[in-house]
């Protein structure tokens, strides 16, 4: 572990800043972005001593008997039927469920795919790349497939296609100290999804975290998304007013 990494590690527990969310517009559909920091304290969330979270209300109550509370959270990965996650999974550097880097069905096995890694930076990474140069994660979640890669699309997402859901997903600079968080208001399709990342945000390396259960949690915004138990969580934690 490089000294720079530890220092992150020791100082993350003390950020309180919250994730900044909005509206915005693009092409036609709307979707909501929330944007990430170093500063903030951005987290994994998966367990606690019962089983599975599965929700924002039941993260909201673990943290609560530390004085924390939810700034942001999504859906974070795609899950089997019993809520663990399909690939990668590292929770305050633990690997908790193992890389997979073989194709496969679903949108998960439609490669490549990618990793979602954060520690001393942010950084998307394609799943073999990570596997043959493994950087230190505090916290490292894959999914699938990723959207945008070194500034080009997913070379199978179409343009045309009429498979539309709520779509959400990240992206990160390429400076690796932000970390763009995006769900999709209407239903649009994958090309439509990583042409936000690439064309209107800027971004370079961008993945999909899931569909059609995609949800927010976005208090600012005066928004709690319900549905169906969700696997990994992603979101900011700060001290609860």
């Amino acid at each position: 572990m490089t000294l720079r990494l530890a220092l992150f590690l020791a100082l993350a527990p003390l950020a309180a800043t919250a994730a900044t969310c909005r509206d915005t517009s693009f092409d036609g559909a709307d979707y909501t972005l929330c944007e990430v920091t170093l500063s903030d304290d951005l987290r994994l969330f998966h367990s606690g001593d019962d089983g599975a979270y599965g929700s924002f209300t039941k993260v909201n109550a673990a943290l609560e008997g530390q004085g924390q509370t939810l700034g942001f959270a999504m859906n974070a990965g795609m899950y089997h039927r019993d809520l663990a996650p399909v690939g990668l999974y590292i929770e305050e550097g633990v690997e908790k469920a193992p890389l997979v880097t073989r194709d496969g069905p679903g949108n998960f096995g439609l490669l490549p795919n990618g990793v979602f890694c954060w520690g001393d930076s942010f950084r998307v990474i394609e799943s073999r790349s990570f596997k043959a140069d493994r950087p230190a994660c505090r916290f490292a979640t894959q999914s699938g497939p990723m959207l945008v890669l070194n500034g080009d699309l997913h070379p199978k997402l179409l343009p045309e296609s009429d498979s539309t859901y709520v779509r959400n997903g990240v992206g990160v600079s390429a400076d690796g100290t932000r970390a763009v968080f995006a769900i999709s208001d209407d239903e649009v399709n994958f090309h439509a999804f990583a042409r936000l990342f690439r064309d209107e945000l800027g971004l370079s390396d961008a993945l999909y975290f899931d569909g059609n259960i995609s949800r927010l949690y976005a208090p600012e915004l005066g928004r709690h998304d319900a549905g169906f138990p969700m696997g990994p969580i992603v979101g900011t934690v700060v001290p609860k007013g």
